[in-house]
């Protein structure tokens, strides 16, 4: 009986710390470890991942050394923290027992009674916590993005509100701390932008932007209407994580490269010399143009940019299409002819249609101020994927087996 008093007395003393993370509205039903994965296939990419560090020959690519040092330590935290979780339980087990027993000394039931709910509280907290670590991080998250934002149908007003849904996006960019360079633009004679296309670099930038693929609808009062007649116009956006020369090669023989005289707005510098690059991948199609710089090799090389992200988008896409019947953790397709958000301004809503959130603040929205939105829809892309996760079983692990290799 003494050595029992000891043992609780102790477990009082040395608290539960749970660990720091992300505080994430997510289902209350994954509260018991049943409803939890099962951790074999974690442990033994654990072991995987500890055989892989101890091969000299990994640091010869400091890149992928860098990448499974990385997913090491997640999985090392993944596992401990699940034999946490299990000697809670243990320990709720015994509270519970020790309560149902009569005949149990009265301070043990009332210490057990005490500590039953602050573990139970735990447990669920932890269990959460461990959900969210054995989804595999998507290696695009911290990448730098390639924002391209095109007039849609609508005119003038389509491009009218390009440019101000651009202006929004770079004053919320001012706010995350990233830069905004500026990679190809063409005006519309009655202002905003026919297309306009940035390179956005900081931390965890596709992270946050790349729910913005899609298509956006705008709903108000043209100024040049003269009998006050709602419009609907539309433009498209396309997020793209910036792809890097290992991602995706590129034949030289397979682009064609023109180079021509840019024109519009720039200055006589710019419309006076042969700068502006256009680049035409013959197996794909795709074209790319920029003449933003005086220079015809940093034209070039931002016209490469941001054709090395576009085959990049596609080969996701691609992957995404082929595993779209299995993958339920997903916002939309991100398909950039999918209808996401409607801004109306006579009524100053903003609705996004995939998560059917509506917000009355659409000039905040319009100021930059995206984190709301941005937030419901990562909440819902996490609730999600935990769902589908505790359908995957022992077959959980395995997007963290692919983890250690950006995509080729």
């Amino acid at each position: 009986m003494m050595a029992e008093r000891i043992c609780f007395a102790m477990r009082k003393i040395r608290r539960f710390a749970l660990p720091f993370g992300r505080q994430i509205v997510l289902m209350n039903n994954f509260h018991r470890m049943s409803d939890l994965p099962d951790i074999a296939p974690f442990q033994r990419r654990l072991d995987e991942l500890d055989a892989q560090l101890t091969d000299p020959n990994l640091f010869n690519d400091p890149r992928r050394a860098a990448t499974v040092s990385r997913d090491q330590q997640r999985m090392a935290r993944l596992v401990g923290d699940h034999t946490r979780l299990r000697k809670i339980e243990k320990q709720m087990a015994e509270a519970r027992a020790m309560l149902k027993d009569e005949q149990a000394d009265p301070e043990l039931r009332e210490l057990a009674e005490m500590e039953l709910p602050e573990n139970e509280a735990a447990h669920e907290t932890l269990a959460k916590s461990i959900l969210i670590a054995m989804i595999p991080p998507d290696p695009t998250d911290s990448r730098h993005t390639v924002l391209e934002i095109r007039a849609g149908t609508g005119g003038d007003e389509a491009a009218l509100f390009a440019g101000q849904l651009f202006r929004a996006y770079s004053r919320f960019a001012d706010t995350q701390g990233w830069k905004v360079q500026s990679m190809s633009s063409s005006e519309a004679e009655r202002g905003g932008y026919k297309e306009i296309i940035v390179l956005i670099t900081g931390t965890e930038v596709y992270r946050q932007l790349k729910f913005e693929s899609g298509v956006h609808r705008v709903q108000r009062v043209p100024v040049t209407e003269a009998n006050g007649r709602i419009h609907t116009s539309t433009i498209t956006v396309a997020v793209m994580p910036e792809a890097e020369e290992v991602d995706i090669e590129i034949d030289p023989q397979e682009i064609v490269v023109s180079v021509t005289r840019a024109s519009g707005p720039g200055g006589q510098g710019v419309n006076t010399t042969d700068s502006a690059v256009q680049l035409l991948h013959k197996p794909t199609g795709l074209i790319v143009y920029c003449a933003d710089e005086r220079s015809q090799i940093k034209n070039k090389a931002k016209a490469m940019t941001v054709l090395r992200s576009r085959l990049l988008k596609l080969k996701e896409d691609e992957e995404r299409a082929k595993y779209a019947a299995q993958r339920k953790g997903q916002i939309g397709t991100g398909d950039r002819s999918e209808r996401i958000r409607t801004y109306n301004f006579p009524q100053s809503r903003v609705t996004d249609h995939r998560i059917g959130l509506t917000l009355h603040s659409l000039p905040q929205v319009m100021e930059g101020e995206f984190g709301p939105l941005m937030e419901a829809l990562i909440r819902e892309d996490m609730a999600m994927k935990l769902a589908a996760l505790s359908e995957a079983g022992t077959g959980a692990a395995v997007g963290w087996s692919m983890s250690s290799s950006l995509p080729r």
